[in-house]
């Protein structure tokens, strides 16, 4: 395939199925591990991905960055 596009699937397969693997997550306590950021730092989170400077996933904080002041 030209430009190295990679086409991945799950094998979760519906919403019985996806709630069953969370609930089991909860149960056993396994969790993400997460840098959560505000919106305005979503630019020099992409520069710290090109760098290979992340360690955890990105999130990004956009309930609390769409309240007002």
């Amino acid at each position: 395939m030209m430009g190295r596009k990679i086409v991945t699937g799950s094998a979760i397969r519906g919403l019985k199925e996806t709630q069953e693997m969370l609930d089991f997550a909860a149960k056993h306590g396994v969790t993400a591990d997460i840098e959560l950021i505000p919106i305005d730092y979503v630019n020099t989170a992409m520069d710290r991905v090109l760098k290979s400077d992340v360690r955890y996933r990105f999130v990004i904080d956009v309930a609390n960055t769409l309240k007002a002041p």
